[in-house]
């Protein structure tokens, strides 16, 4: 059945010479005798039909290919002009209103995902500067103390430059982290895997950091039922890292005299789940979407109090995903958080 949604130009010309010469040639039936009205009606016909189809053909559609090149804005090649020749005027005006609304949503998204990336961008280069600035300014304060006389009282003379050497490892774990992430990135840090036990490698963790976790008296174990071996096929040396990361800043923010549990899943043949939970000061639900951001912290203030670079778990994100694995965070405020991500199963 013919409707208004899938009519071609064509159709549209017949239509509307068939409105224009019925009429005419009824006239002139009743005006002058039936032979006068159909030849009235067959001429009208064919000469309206024609003009009409030109008119649809070479103007108005000549207009919607113009549209339809700044769309895709490529020079055609051979294939587009035959699907501008042949194809595009055989669509209805409706079909072509849809190609320019998909377009129109499409290049919106774009222009919202600039946008996005625009601001992520700045408060990235604010941050950024933020980070350099504190220790620079710290080292200029104490290089400018030493050499306006305080460089010959033995009592200050060291505790500044040791200060000083303290502010400059900051920048140097800043510069490595972010050079890092550029990397990972671009692809140029390969990946070494092996099979190897994860549960081995996360009691390693823990004992790395025990000291850390002895001073605020964290607990640090391995879920019961998760004990039992588990291979899983990554770069050894990089999951460290990520593991180190999460242990980290799970003790970091953690209560005292809290616990950090490790838990371990296949999650079916191909591969294994890896959470780290803990009882700390939790995340705010608005914030768990951009905790894996550069620099991101939820309490500038108390971020920075607590030390680091701001980059561990955009390190994190970026290695879990270079292993073609993803991320995710669950957490409550001053509940805990659990952090995981998969990796893939033992390869024979």
């Amino acid at each position: 059945m013919l409707t208004t949604k899938n009519i071609s130009p064509r159709q549209l010309s017949l239509l509307t010479s068939l409105l224009i010469s019925i009429p005419i040639g009824i006239g002139f039936f009743w005006i002058e005798n039936i032979i006068a009205g159909v030849i009235a009606f067959i001429v009208i016909f064919f000469l309206s039909f024609f003009l009409i189809d030109f008119v649809l053909e070479w103007f108005i559609y000549r207009k919607i290919k113009i549209i339809y090149k700044f769309i895709y804005q490529t020079k055609a090649n051979k294939r587009e002009e035959t699907y501008y020749k042949y194809i595009l005027p055989k669509k209805s005006i409706d079909e072509v209103s849809e190609d320019v609304e998909k377009w129109a949503e499409q290049r919106s998204a774009e222009i919202a995902k600039l946008k996005s990336n625009e601001v992520y961008r700045k408060e990235f280069l604010q941050n950024l500067a933020h980070e350099f600035k504190t220790p620079i300014f710290a080292i200029q304060g104490y290089v400018d103390t030493l050499l306006n006389g305080a460089l010959e009282n033995p009592k200050v003379n060291r505790r500044f430059l040791e200060n000083a050497a303290k502010n400059v490892d900051r920048m140097v774990a800043l510069i490595e982290d972010l050079d890092e992430i550029s990397r990972l990135e671009s692809g140029e840090q390969p990946l070494y895997k092996q099979n190897f036990v994860i549960q081995e490698l996360i009691r390693d963790v823990f004992e790395s950091l025990s000291i850390r976790a002895l001073e605020k008296n964290v607990k640090c174990s391995i879920k019961k039922g998760c004990e039992q071996p588990i291979v899983v096929f990554a770069d050894k040396e990089k999951i460290r890292q990520v593991v180190n990361n999460l242990v980290e800043n799970a003790t970091k923010y953690g209560k005292h005299n809290g616990f950090i549990v490790a838990s371990i899943y296949k999650t079916d043949d191909l591969y294994v789940l890896v959470e780290f939970s803990d009882d700390g000061i939790g995340i705010a639900e608005e914030h768990i979407d951009r905790i894996f951001e550069r620099f991101f912290r939820t309490d500038t203030g108390r971020s920075r109090d607590v030390g680091g670079t701001g980059l561990g778990l955009a390190i994190c994100k970026h290695i879990i995903e270079a292993h073609k694995q993803i991320m995710h965070v669950r957490s409550k405020v001053d509940v805990g958080t659990t952090i995981g991500f998969t990796l893939q199963g033992k390869r024979e």
